[in-house]
């Protein structure tokens, strides 16, 4: 290619001077192209047809267009930005006329201004007839005549040129399409409080919450044939007699068929928009099977939003739930929407519940009902479209009956009501868990660890883990940092595991036959004295943990108890 000098600077510049020999600029041997001093790319008409023919077809038209306008606003403002440095223009109306001059030599479309009639009211800012539009051309090619106006991406750049050159919003649309049958294109630019609601619409394709809103629904069609999929499987399963193994999610572990029963009903739940509450104990992995249901439910390409409500103060609770307006309470320097306007068409987590004070219970119950929210602080309410997912640890039947809790409110949250089990109750589940938690910290710490040594695996799955799945990930993540070996041994666990009590004051000792005495028997105490689910979690036979008991004189978990008691009160 012949090198083209670049531009030489003159006192005064006009856009019918431009000339592309003065704007493009190449090496002799080729390499790098500069237009108007910025590196340039020369790109096929077809090639960008084609470009927008896959954008239509996987995001959708809407979407395509506001992401083609956006991108063609960005082009026109950079371009303004550049003109206007580059020249010592004669005036900014020449300035502004060198837009439509510059689409000309790009080969993107030919512009003519169109002279302004008095009877054709306020003299818009720019008013032009477009000829051989490139857009036009390739949406008719691969979509035939479309029934809106096609050119969004020049559209965006003559958009984006005049709110550059006149410092304030100012939007172009067509009037006339060749892409929809008219002989020539027809565009009037205007600023936006003189459009009024007639562009409302157009404005919206400026705005990232365009092409969010076609993501969000690509990923909810995407759920969707999902789920159909997996029905469909479970159905061809049943139809053989045999149950569908259905892929979990990213940590989470079910071999066990108490854990199994729960993501069963879960999964049913999530087919539905019900409020659903998760009890069980504290780090049995109920958050886990909240977002399990958030991602197989419709709601899955909304946000999951996750609150302990035990964690905040109350004082902050309300605002941090409803939102607050500018100026409710010291501190409060701007409006803020809360978690409820945050996972708007979602999934609201709220663990803890049962720690709710009874002012934000009533809150609560007046949001589940009527489906809007009021700030702290405001007098109108905002609607909101929430599914809400709750949690607690507690017995919230007993709270109820004691006055804690409302039971109006109890009632709606439990709309559906999922028992996590304990770990203990979860045996098949421990070892996957661990191994699953082993590889985690090994990657995060750099070691290579290949898994437990036997004695180790043994006292994984003998111990009764009250802190649940929490513990076993606490435990497993300290003996990943201080095993010695490839393979994690008895040695690197926590004294927990290991029958080693925690030392005691001076002038206590405890004998080793004290430390499982009073193990065995909290164990028994907290399977509500069924001695086979003692057993099981001790890791012994139903013979075995009869013969100790019988040696204790606590024959039964009914014994077990009172006489556990009486040891800690001695001793204490």
């Amino acid at each position: 290619m012949t090198r083209i000098h670049a531009i030489i600077p003159i006192d005064h510049v006009r856009a019918s001077d431009l000339d592309l020999k003065e704007f493009l600029a190449a090496p002799e041997g080729g390499g790098l192209l500069r237009f108007a001093g910025e590196r340039a790319l020369l790109l096929d008409a077809a090639a960008l047809g084609l470009l927008r023919r896959e954008l239509i077809e996987l995001l959708g038209e809407r979407a395509a267009r506001g992401l083609l306008t956006r991108f063609g606003y960005a082009h026109g403002w950079r371009t303004a930005e550049t003109l206007r440095d580059a020249f010592p223009w004669d005036s900014a109306r020449e300035w502004q006329v060198a837009g439509g001059r510059l689409h000309a030599l790009q080969g993107l479309v030919l512009s003519e201004p169109v002279p302004h009639r008095p009877e054709d009211g306020p003299k818009p800012f720019a008013q032009a007839i477009w000829k051989e539009s490139y857009e036009a051309e390739q949406h008719v090619l691969h979509h035939g005549l479309a029934t809106e106006p096609v050119c969004w991406t020049l559209t965006g750049f003559a958009s984006g040129y005049l709110s550059c050159v006149h410092g304030r919003d100012v939007y172009v649309r067509e009037v006339l399409c060749a892409g929809k049958g008219d002989a020539v294109c027809r565009i009037l630019g205007r600023p936006r409080e003189e459009w009024g609601d007639e562009i409302a619409e157009e404005v919206g394709y400026y705005r990232r919450e365009c092409l969010d809103e076609a993501v969000r629904k690509v990923t909810a069609a995407l759920r969707r044939a999902e789920r159909q999929l997996r029905s469909r499987r479970q159905e061809l399963a049943l139809a053989a007699g045999v149950e569908e193994e259905l892929p979990l999610p990213a940590g989470l572990v079910a071999r066990s068929e108490p854990m199994r029963r729960a993501l069963r009903t879960a999964r049913r739940v999530a087919r539905s928009d019900a409020t659903l509450l998760l009890t069980g104990e504290s780090g049995s992995g109920k958050e886990r099977l909240a977002q399990l249901v958030h991602v197989e439910s419709a709601r899955a390409s909304g946000p999951f939003v996750a609150l302990n409500c035990g964690a905040v103060a109350e004082s902050l609770l309300e605002s941090e739930l409803f939102g607050h307006a500018k100026g409710a309470f010291t501190g409060a320097a701007q409006d803020r929407p809360g978690l409820f306007e945050a996972a708007a068409r979602g999934t609201l987590f709220l663990d803890e519940i049962g720690e709710l004070s009874p002012a934000v219970q009533v809150r609560l119950l007046r949001v589940l009902q009527e489906r809007e929210v009021r700030r702290v602080g405001e007098n109108r309410t905002r609607p909101v479209d929430v599914r809400l997912v709750a949690a607690t640890n507690r017995d919230l039947a007993t709270d109820v009956e004691a006055g804690r809790f409302r039971k109006d409110l109890y009632y709606r949250i439990r709309v559906i009501e999922i028992r996590v089990p304990p770990l203990r109750e979860r045996r098949d589940d421990v070892l996957p868990l661990a191994r699953l938690f082993l590889a985690r910290a090994a990657q995060r710490t750099g070691r290579s660890l290949s898994g437990f040594a036997p004695d180790a695996a043994s006292l994984l799955l003998r111990y009764p883990w009250p802190g649940n799945v929490r513990e076993l990930e606490n435990a497993v993540e300290r003996a990943a940092v201080l095993a010695e070996g490839d393979a994690v041994c008895a040695r690197d666990l926590p004294d927990e595991l290991l029958g080693i009590a925690p030392a005691a004051p001076p002038g206590a000792p405890r004998t080793l036959a004290e430390v499982e005495k009073e193990h065995v028997l909290r164990v028994l105490s907290d399977c509500g004295g069924s001695q086979a689910r003692a057993a099981a979690a001790l890791g012994i036979g139903t013979a075995t943990l009869y013969r100790k008991l019988r040696a204790w004189g606590a024959k039964s978990g009914a014994d077990a108890g009172p006489r556990t008691s009486s040891r800690s009160r001695s001793r204490a």
